[in-house]
């Protein structure tokens, strides 16, 4: 059995405990939740969207955050979630180039 890739409204309501209205407000309010848009003009959210929501739910009536004061949060998370990504990347091509100067001073000394 195939999981669902796109969620009504009502499903996203229904799973965030949040109204329609609310995530309609909160879709304006932030850059990170914007759902697939039918010709139909129907919302079609994703698994990332929902997750943006639940962030944004808790953030907000959890840790008592503003709507700015969440706005701002989520934008420091992403930087940080990015910032880790290419530090990953920087140390994977950093050992990778380790490995090769290694392999090149092998070399060197089967020659000596």
């Amino acid at each position: 059995m195939s999981e669902k890739t796109y969620f009504t409204m009502a499903e996203v309501s229904r799973k965030a405990q949040v109204p329609e209205y609310t995530i309609r407000y909160w879709e304006q309010k932030f850059r990170l939740l914007r759902p697939l848009r039918l010709a139909s003009g129907h919302r079609r959210y994703t698994r990332a969207d929902i997750d943006t929501l639940l962030e944004i739910k808790d953030l907000v009536f959890v840790n008592g955050y503003s709507l700015g004061g969440a706005r701002k949060a989520l934008a420091a998370e992403k930087r940080r979630k990015r910032a880790a990504r290419a530090g990953a990347a920087t140390a994977s091509a950093k050992h990778d180039l380790l490995e090769d100067i290694r392999g090149e001073l092998r070399q060197l000394l089967k020659e000596l």
